[in-house]
């Protein structure tokens, strides 16, 4: 888990306009992640996920970060014809997701791993439609050459709070502290955008969503 949420910050970009369409279930289990200080998706992202992830239609989806689930859920409503691969390094995170999986009645098309990104990712084989990358910001430019190859041509590859309240973008000064860790995400940004494989841009919801399509 990262050493700070961004499950509370009010990051909407449209006003509180963006209103996830999802079921009753899956917003109690949002509504108590958000009342714990677990870092699960802001409305606008989840709205962004959702949207992308009905256009492009996907059979099979990858999660890196799984959290309790909520994003996997989504993913899963928004798209009735899709299997998901999410992996989560926190037993506690990855168990409390198992329970949400069967709360929403999706765990027969759900494969749920606990263990490291890197390491799974490594192991898995199957292309994949559609990315989602929401798990350990620094470790985002170490896993985009695997995840390219685990990537369809056309697919979508999603990366989840590249703008780090403006860190990353330069608009807010770094603390000291956090400087890896924004140099790590300009580095994913700057070899996305410039990536002659990758048609990339960078969207405004939530924390920043990297978006880009595979030639």
């Amino acid at each position: 888990m990262d050493e700070f949420s961004y499950a509370h910050r009010d990051t909407s970009y449209a006003g509180g306009l963006n209103k996830p369409n999802i079921p009753e279930e899956l917003q109690r289990i949002r509504e108590e992640a958000f009342a714990s200080e677990i870092p699960v998706a802001a409305d606008d992202t989840l709205c962004f996920l959702m949207a992308q992830a009905a256009a492009v239609r996907p059979e099979s989806i990858l999660e890196l970060g799984t959290a309790v689930g909520t994003t996997s859920i989504a993913m899963a409503f928004a798209c009735p014809q899709a299997r998901i691969t999410t992996v989560e390094r926190d037993r506690a995170f990855y168990e409390a997701a198992l329970v949400n999986f069967g709360k929403c009645g999706i765990s027969g098309r759900v494969t749920a791993v606990c263990g490291d990104a890197g390491e799974v990712i490594e192991r898995l084989e199957d292309p994949f439609d559609l990315i989602f990358m929401d798990c350990a910001k620094v470790q985002y430019i170490k896993y985009l050459p695997r995840l390219k190859q685990l990537l369809r041509n056309g697919g979508v590859l999603i990366a989840d709070d590249v703008l780090l309240y403006g860190w990353a973008s330069g608009e807010a000064e770094v603390p000291k502290k956090r400087k890896m860790l924004a140099r790590h995400i300009r580095e994913y940004i700057d070899a996305v955008t410039s990536d002659p494989e990758l048609f990339t841009c960078i969207i405004k919801a939530g924390d920043g969503v990297a978006l880009s399509v595979k030639r």
